[in-house]
């Protein structure tokens, strides 16, 4: 009797388990589906090659669109991905339990709650008012600011599952400290570390809020990182809101592009380095 019951409320737990899984699931492939439906009809060569057509006019693309928002995203990750990693490897290896890593620590937990329009209207503030235009370097300072945080939480976390012993092998050995984390404790947390920061640039990949004060957006080619630049999140939000039903259709066509270079950033994170282990 007790068997049946330990096997029957075993198996009426799993069901909760599932079924709560497969309403979790439904928005997200009710989302995908519904995006790729509307935006496949409208993606083709042109969409990926020529510039956006004129206000109200049938055809063109998001080239630039495309262009800036890459050029933003490897700004931000020049800039954030070092800090992050840096500052987490001071919190770690260094400095564990001084009031200075305390209020480190807390301001990265405030920073990664802070919704990203406080983010672009500092930086509007900050950056783009002092340099008098919008800008690629704007935009991309906007979106590092918010891969900071996430990328000194995920190593911090990776450097941490390091076994200590192995740090003290490294010291047995003569190995000074800084050696010691160069050449052991960071190749032992690579894949955490990578996985950590390809996920935070996702993350900013498709911010929108800070770009439309620090980038704002441009409709031709930019010439240079210090003018404004077209980015996909800012033109998809433009196309979206417009009255034009050709725009309508490069905004689902751009939302799809976007979400597809989010799962492929994605998936690179949780595949590419899986060999490895920490």
């Amino acid at each position: 009797m007790n068997d049946y019951f330990r096997k029957y409320k075993n198996l009426m737990m799993l069901t909760v388990f599932i079924g709560a899984t497969i309403i979790a699931l439904i928005p997200l492939f009710g989302v995908l589906g519904y995006v790729v439906k509307n935006g496949l009809s409208a993606l083709n060569l042109q969409f990926f090659v020529n510039l956006p057509k004129a206000m109200g006019l049938p055809g063109g693309g998001m080239a630039n669109a495309i262009a800036g928002t890459l050029i933003m995203v490897l700004i931000a990750s020049a800039l954030g991905i070092p800090i992050g990693i840096l500052a987490a490897i001071y919190l770690t290896e260094y400095d564990r339990h001084s009031w200075l890593s305390t209020a480190v620590r807390f301001a990265t937990d405030v920073l990664t709650g802070i919704p990203s329009i406080i983010v672009g209207i500092v930086i509007y503030t900050a950056v783009v008012l002092k340099m008098g235009n919008f800008s690629a370097l704007a935009g991309g300072l906007s979106l590092a600011v918010i891969m900071i945080p996430l990328i000194i939480r995920s190593t911090e976390e990776m450097l941490k599952l390091v076994s200590h012993s192995i740090r003290e092998a490294g010291f047995a050995l003569g190995i000074s400290k800084a050696k010691t984390i160069l050449k052991i404790v960071l190749p032992t947390a690579a894949k955490g570390i990578i996985t950590g920061a390809m996920l935070a640039v996702a993350r900013v990949a498709g911010e929108t809020a800070p770009l439309l004060f620090t980038a704002l957006g441009n409709q031709y080619w930019s010439r240079s990182l210090n003018e404004p630049t077209a980015s996909l999140p800012v033109q998809i939000f433009q196309y979206a809101t417009s009255p034009y039903k050709e725009w309508h259709q490069l905004a689902w066509a751009g939302s799809l592009v976007l979400i597809l270079m989010v799962i492929t950033l994605n998936l690179v994170a949780r595949y590419a380095f899986r060999s490895k282990s920490i």
